[in-house]
């Protein structure tokens, strides 16, 4: 079965006459009516009803029909959109942790865009949105950020979904806070120092395979005062508007840190280990537009570590 025989087909059916369509086909009919014979055969069903009146469809020819129509269709576009001239839209989509570092690949790479139309698609969200969204949404990219204890989980999680993996960083939290902070003026910051200060946390932990309450209270150790915040935008600022209050990322860019007047520090009681993963599905190849902003991206973890 080739596109060919589905045209021979679709027409018959619209013309209700095997002598008519050759015609219209400029196709023998003993031709025509091989091919069809051959089509049927493969596919082990009745296309088509024969009769004095002409070709009728059979209930199983019009279920196939209509199939076959959708594909017709969609190479009809595929058609259309190469022969007609016009540049192809640049696409790129991926879901990505609150990382500034990885914000800061993101604006680097849109410089990368041509005067083409383009539609560009960049979400921050978790882990588990960034899977649903190449597996149901249409994304093509994920960045997945995970302690590097659960590697097995969602290494296991990934095979299972099909997705293939790539780390992209590996890093331990840093502390950061406003240059005004009586934290910032401490030489080393220990756990007991952050008891009376805000922490700003994202409170969408996930693990698979674990249940959400124990990895909340792994994540989200005790501290009295505590604001939720989804997004980076607002997280930083809080940062930059209340001297109070702390966060835990992975180290932020010097450009934002000096923009935004913030103090990264280390705290040498946290050496908990997290990997940021670039997931996709194990068939996609990855374009040119993705492969500029892999190249901005190790730019910039570059860059956050050497400072």
């Amino acid at each position: 079965m080739n596109i060919l025989h589905l045209k021979y087909a679709a027409s018959i059916a619209e013309i209700g006459s095997i002598n008519k369509a050759a015609e219209e086909l400029h196709v023998a009919q003993p031709n025509l009516s091989r091919v069809i014979k051959e089509l049927e055969a493969d596919l082990g069903i009745t296309i088509f009803q024969r009769s004095a009146h002409g070709m009728m469809l059979t209930p199983e020819g019009e279920q196939f029909m209509g199939r076959a129509r959708s594909i017709l269709k969609q190479v009809d576009a595929m058609e259309n959109l190469y022969k007609s001239g016009q540049p192809l839209k640049q696409r790129f989509s991926i879901s990505v942790p609150r990382a500034s570092y990885i914000s800061d690949a993101f604006a680097r790479f849109s410089r990368a865009l041509n005067q083409d139309e383009a539609e560009i698609f960049y979400q921050e969200t978790n882990a588990q949105q960034a899977v649903k969204n190449i597996l149901e949404v249409g994304y093509n990219l994920g960045i997945l950020r995970y302690a590097a204890k659960h590697d097995m989980f969602f290494k296991q999680m990934l095979d299972e979904k099909d997705l293939s993996c790539e780390l992209v960083m590996e890093f331990t939290y840093c502390l950061v806070m406003h240059e005004d902070s009586p934290l910032a003026a401490l030489d080393t910051i220990h756990m007991k120092d952050l008891g009376e200060y805000i922490q700003i946390a994202h409170a969408d932990p996930y693990v698979p395979s674990m249940p959400l309450s124990a990895v909340k209270k792994e994540e989200l150790p005790d501290i009295p005062r505590r604001i939720y915040v989804f997004e980076r935008g607002s997280q930083l600022d809080l940062l930059s508007e209340n001297p109070e209050t702390f966060m835990w990322v992975s180290p932020l860019p010097e450009r934002l840190l000096k923009n935004l007047h913030l103090v990264q520090r280390k705290c040498p009681e946290n050496q908990k280990l997290y990997r940021d993963m670039l997931i996709h599905r194990k068939e996609y190849r990855l374009t040119e537009l993705d492969k500029h902003f892999i190249t901005e991206l190790t730019k910039s973890k570059r860059n956050c570590l050497l400072g």
